[in-house]
């Protein structure tokens, strides 16, 4: 059966690609409409997430237009501050009904589907709230699979002031996704000049 992006997914997980930020090393570029391999990052992490979660909503502060033509709702924060991540993932738990919400940024093109879905299994493997990416050194703690229950524990940490995405994890029922055999995937674009090097790197494989 086709499914439709009205359709709610049959495991109940929406996702989340954040693309709300400044991008100041990027010279205020918009990365999630950057250009790799000839096409808007942001189109790798809507293939990425396409075939487990509905729906897709992109976390976006400006370029509005331009991201509605991908086709997905577009949610922004709000506030005009910019509050990092965490905003992004609060504006996205209230759009959807979803009991899960899978969340990655708009800038790291190696990831895929199967890498996603891992995060998912992870989760509900061991009945945690929270599983976040960890690469064998460190978490990367915009990648998550996360209960969108925890809407009101994650409102009253940005109420607080605070912003650090691994301080709210820190606090919640959260299990590490262990990627230790893969953490190139991790790889994503600050600068230019890693723009250039991913470019490169993906070209030789």
């Amino acid at each position: 059966m086709h499914l439709t992006k009205t359709m709610q997914h049959p495991n109940n997980v929406a996702g989340v690609i954040l693309a709300g930020g400044q991008a100041r090393r990027m010279n205020h570029q918009d990365k999630g409409l950057i250009l790799f391999q000839g096409q808007p990052m942001v189109t790798y992490a809507i293939a990425a997430l396409s075939p487990i979660a509905r729906p897709i909503i992109i976390s976006a502060n400006r370029n509005l237009e331009h991201y509605q033509a991908f086709g997905w709702p577009v949610v922004a924060d709000d506030t005009d501050n910019f509050d990092g991540p965490l905003a992004g993932v609060l504006a996205a738990m209230r759009y959807t009904t979803a009991e899960l919400l899978l969340v990655m940024p708009c800038d790291s093109p190696l990831v895929k589907t199967e890498h996603l879905q891992k995060l998912v299994d992870v989760r509900a493997a061991n009945n945690a709230d929270v599983a976040v990416a960890f690469d064998g050194a460190r978490q990367h703690p915009v990648f998550l699979a996360v209960k969108t229950s925890l809407q009101a524990s994650l409102q009253a940490f940005l109420d607080s002031g605070q912003r650090k995405i691994g301080f709210w994890l820190a606090g919640q029922n959260t299990v590490q996704a262990d990627f230790s055999d893969s953490p190139e995937l991790f790889a994503n674009v600050n600068t230019p000049t890693e723009l250039q090097g991913l470019e490169a790197q993906a070209s030789q494989n």
